[in-house]
């Protein structure tokens, strides 16, 4: 079994300074975290906590939305984390691009344990992960690449993706099925997850920038598209697609989040905003930063709640997604 553990080699308990703003009747609050440690990504866990990753820093963080106190752990020497994900286990596990590892931190005394890649495929750029219905773990690299470990065993398999560079988001059906992005090819593709092949599904829009995909509750496809400034969505039962572009001037899509109502969330780096579009109404809110230079990289939620990072600001932001009565 490739695993190492690492024991915490330091923590830091902070408290994070908590705003409100308000906008189209939903509740916004900033969570301010440590200057210039570069947040990225984020997962809520079921205790109510969230834990993000820092990828300037080479920490895990964990935020207590209570009282807006955080504690950071070091992941090991050249860590640079991407994405973070809650796994049946309870557990973060991290695409640890800086260690070209899979890790989990352990939730009760945080330590870290890691699933090193295979030599042949150093410099992966790990991107994201998540888990599939039967506990495996998938995740991209953007070098070229996607792969799946068996956490109990340890076991690792990683395959090159088609058409080369650009895997980058990845997420689960609730059909059980994953699907990743491919910014760099434009394309989604779905997995096989007996044999590891990926079939390839283009989009409408040529060169789109297929970054990051989410799945609803109806097994569709969400596809942030960054060079086209487009939300798109396939159905894989009909083979079918549907694309809107953002409302503004060169909208710039990164993340996509569908949450518990089917409501679809998008960040816009143009913009400066997280916005909001409901497939049903084919109509867009727009929820714009009070600080320049957001660039929300990601998206997250639970019931009731929409989170993600302000990698320029060094916040984490929340938006209730029932609005206010």
């Amino acid at each position: 079994m490739n695993r190492r553990q690492f024991l915490v080699s330091s923590t830091a308990l902070l408290a994070a300074r908590p705003s409100f703003a308000q906008e189209a009747s939903f509740r916004t609050k900033y969570f301010q975290i440590s200057a210039d440690i570069g947040l990225h990504d984020l997962a809520p866990a079921p205790d109510g906590t969230v834990w993000f990753t820092a990828q300037g820093k080479g920490l895990l963080g964990r935020l207590d939305p209570r009282d807006g106190t955080f504690k950071t752990v070091r992941l090991g020497q050249g860590a640079a984390p991407h994405g973070v994900t809650i796994g049946p286990d309870g557990a973060p596990w991290i695409t640890e691009g800086g260690q070209n590892a899979i890790a989990r931190v352990d939730p009760s005394d945080l330590k870290v344990a890691l699933f090193r890649l295979p030599e042949k495929f150093a410099s992966a750029n790990l991107n994201t992960g998540v888990f599939d219905k039967e506990g495996i773990y998938w995740f991209t690299g953007q070098s070229g690449y996607y792969g799946r470990l068996k956490p109990h065993s340890g076991d690792m398999d990683v395959f090159r993706a088609p058409k080369g560079v650009g895997p980058y988001g990845i997420t689960v059906t609730p059909k059980g099925d994953i699907w990743y992005a491919s910014l760099a090819g434009s394309y989604i593709a779905k997995i096989d997850r007996a044999t590891g092949n990926a079939a390839v599904v283009e989009p409408p829009t040529p060169g789109a920038g297929s970054r990051r995909v989410w799945s609803d509750s109806k097994s569709r496809i969400w596809v942030s598209e960054w060079n086209s400034g487009h939300v798109s969505v396939h159905d894989p039962a009909d083979g079918s697609w549907k694309t809107w572009k953002l409302p503004g001037d060169r909208p710039r899509t990164y993340a996509v989040y569908v949450d518990d109502k089917d409501k679809v969330w998008l960040t816009d780096f143009s913009a400066n905003a997280i916005v909001r579009f409901d497939p049903a109404t084919e109509k867009f809110n727009v929820f714009a930063s009070d600080k320049a230079n957001a660039n929300v990289r990601q998206l997250d939620g639970r019931p009731g709640e929409l989170w993600g990072c302000e990698s320029g600001n060094d916040r984490i932001v929340m938006i209730q997604t029932i609005a206010a009565g």
